[in-house]
């Protein structure tokens, strides 16, 4: 098969804009489904579950050629799944809980055509220096991260400055990890 259009899962700009980077034209289509999980499942294997009941969700009839491509990300600290936070001051809370500590970030994939289905993980540790208080407030402030796992952006100025050591995928971080899907992709072709 070979890919002619990617259908992307996803409202979110940031994963429209990185998966363009792969070559393929791009359509979002947006996966209304509440992000519920069975509570016995591992906390590794929820954003993989989430991948694909979004993806599940959508009910697509693919064309030949098209990939439906559906991602979650998910941030654990301690065997806590910090999600988005729910307003301003839960974001504050969630980034002073990271704050000179390690966490796990990771994202789930799902992948589709018309006659075959690849689901993954992918893993990265990221270990954010001490955040002062005010450094916490202003960055939530300005940046808004209510749509973010873990309340931050590494991509954003909390990242530049209060991340000191990442193991693993800057990507996967960011919540695409793009690097796996391009290698996955051969899977379609």
């Amino acid at each position: 098969m070979k890919i002619t259009k990617i259908i992307l899962g996803s409202q979110s700009p940031r994963r429209r804009e990185y998966i363009q980077y792969l070559g393929f034209p791009v359509v979002s289509v947006s996966s209304d489904v509440e992000e519920t999980f069975p509570f016995d499942l591992p906390l590794e294997n929820v954003p993989e579950y989430l991948a694909k009941l979004k993806a599940d969700s959508l009910n697509l009839n693919l064309a030949e050629g098209e990939l439906l491509l559906t991602c979650d990300t998910v941030v654990i600290l301690d065997r806590e799944l910090l999600g988005k936070p729910i307003n301003e001051i839960d974001a504050c809370n969630l980034l002073a809980k990271l704050s000179g500590r390690t966490h796990q970030v990771v994202s789930g994939v799902f992948m589709q055509s018309r006659n075959k289905a690849v689901s993954f993980s992918v893993a990265t540790w990221v270990t954010f220096a001490k955040l002062e208080e005010e450094q916490i407030k202003k960055y939530v402030d300005c940046c808004k991260p209510l749509d973010k796992a873990g309340a931050y952006g590494i991509q954003e100025d909390i990242g530049f400055v209060g991340v000191e050591k990442i193991e693993g995928s800057y990507m996967n971080v960011i919540g695409l990890p793009l690097a796996q899907i391009k290698e996955k992709l051969q899977v379609f072709t």
